[in-house]
């Protein structure tokens, strides 16, 4: 048994728990009760949502995986801006800049209060900014590949350590999908 197996499975289980709770929301609905019109800006809305959701979901996946200083991969190790290029990368396609500092360069800036699951949240560990990056999941909380002798876990940005660190958020968009007309 490897040391991923656990991980992926965890991974697998929320996937699982996400997949139940989406059908039975769906069997919610009778024969009888039509759905409601579909309204185009809301499902576009529901559509960006859903989609952010994912990172947060893949990122989970990721729990437990040792910190390796460079490491881009599962098997060797993940180091904070590898987790999120990992993320980016399995999720939507893109492939992000190497560095936490070039990564905050993408995308749009949000305020600590407008950050939704999917964002970036940025940090000041090694006295220069954007010295560490995490996504976001939601509830003040994000995921991240922390440093040496971690692993990768979920915190809580009330926690004074990162309260004081914190050097902002990211969003960067999806790629766009090809949709029939």
């Amino acid at each position: 048994m490897t040391f991923l197996q656990p991980h992926f499975r965890t991974g697998q289980l929320a996937r699982s728990a996400v997949l139940a709770f989406s059908l039975l929301a769906t069997s919610a609905w009778s024969a009888d009760t039509p759905p409601p019109e579909p309204n185009a800006p809301m499902s576009k809305l529901q559509t960006l949502s859903h989609r952010a959701s994912d990172l947060a979901m893949e990122a989970m996946g990721m729990l437990g995986i040792q910190y390796k200083y460079g490491g881009d991969t599962p098997e060797s190790g993940l180091d904070c801006s590898g987790l999120v290029r990992l993320i980016f990368k399995e999720t939507w396609g893109l492939i992000l800049p190497r560095t936490s500092k070039e990564i905050s360069k993408v995308g749009q800036h949000i305020d600590k209060d407008k950050l939704q699951p999917g964002d970036l949240v940025f940090f000041n560990t090694l006295r220069r900014g954007f010295s560490h990056v995490g996504i976001y999941l939601g509830d003040r909380k994000f995921i991240h590949s922390p440093s040496a002798g971690g692993e990768v876990r979920i915190e809580s940005m009330d926690i004074g350590y990162w309260k004081k660190r914190f050097n902002g958020g990211r969003r960067i968009s999806e790629p766009e999908i090809d949709t029939p007309q």
